[in-house]
């Protein structure tokens, strides 16, 4: 399998901490709590078009909510794919730190 972006797996982990409230607006604000940084929804969706068209994301459409003026949302959940991805570059990045001291890092 090919190594996920940082981006690729910054989306996904987000994906699997929001189970079943990952919709754009969600990500993009779980995100930006967990790196500190400010992302734009469209640094989001597209991004996770490639995500779905890689098989790591599927996208299902909600019921229409009040609360969105009787729109629906678009939402995203791990494939068996996308978990298998994130197993690898978490392995990656483990072994990748491996025999570095944090005082190393100061």
């Amino acid at each position: 399998m090919k190594l996920l972006s940082r981006t690729e797996e910054i989306l996904l982990v987000a994906v699997w901490r929001l189970t079943n409230n990952a919709y754009g607006v969600t990500i993009r604000d779980e995100i930006s709590r967990l790196t500190g940084y400010d992302w734009t929804l469209g640094a989001v969706y597209l991004p996770l078009d490639k995500l779905m068209r890689k098989g790591l994301l599927n996208k299902e459409t909600s019921n229409p909510t009040p609360e969105r003026g009787g729109r629906s949302k678009c939402l995203y959940e791990l494939t068996t794919q996308g978990r298998a991805a994130l197993k690898e570059i978490r392995e990656v990045n483990r072994t990748l730190w491996e025999g570095i001291p944090d005082t190393a890092m100061e």
